[in-house]
């Protein structure tokens, strides 16, 4: 079952008659999962692309080989462009991309270490950045990111007022 906030941020887009679409790395498809199982997911959800290869991102989602070699693929920058170039094959009013690293093998330094999840939110055309370093196993990064991508995107909602 979905948590309190997706479903509350389902709700609030469906309350302004929006659609949502996922660009997915290290949550798979979790994130547009967890939106699919909330009770206005057939009034909101347009899909998700799950990029979790170099390979998907640059051949599909035509993030330049350039940035993902300057800033690794799990990066604010790459998160940024998934979420620009998603935005036309989606023709939705909110974007979301996320990378990061839930499990060691990636691209993690003592800066950037296990947790560290990008969130890049086009909204209306505007658009949120935010990096968050979370705590636990696998699954639990990805569950905490998936909330708090939900609560950045009810919150933005909700303070300015947004509507098409």
């Amino acid at each position: 079952m979905p948590s309190e906030k997706v479903r509350a941020c389902a709700k609030a887009i469906a309350e302004k008659e929006w659609k949502i679409a996922f660009v997915e790395s290290a949550t798979a498809g979790r994130m547009c999962s967890e939106f699919s199982l909330t009770e206005n997911s057939g009034d909101i959800l347009r899909g998700g692309i799950s990029c979790y290869e170099v390979f998907i991102k640059e051949n599909i989602l035509k993030v330049p080989h350039e940035l993902i070699e300057k800033h690794t693929p799990e990066s604010a920058a790459v998160t940024e462009s998934l979420a620009q170039n998603a935005l036309p094959l989606f023709k939705s009013e909110i974007v979301v991309a996320v990378t990061g690293l839930v499990a060691p093998g990636g691209s993690e330094t003592p800066e950037k270490p296990v947790g560290t999840m990008f969130l890049h939110i086009m909204m209306a055309g505007r658009a949120l950045s935010h990096r968050e370093v979370f705590k636990g196993k696998p699954e639990d990064i990805v569950l905490q990111a998936i909330d708090r991508a939900a609560g950045l995107i009810t919150g933005a909602l909700e303070k300015s007022g947004l509507s098409i």
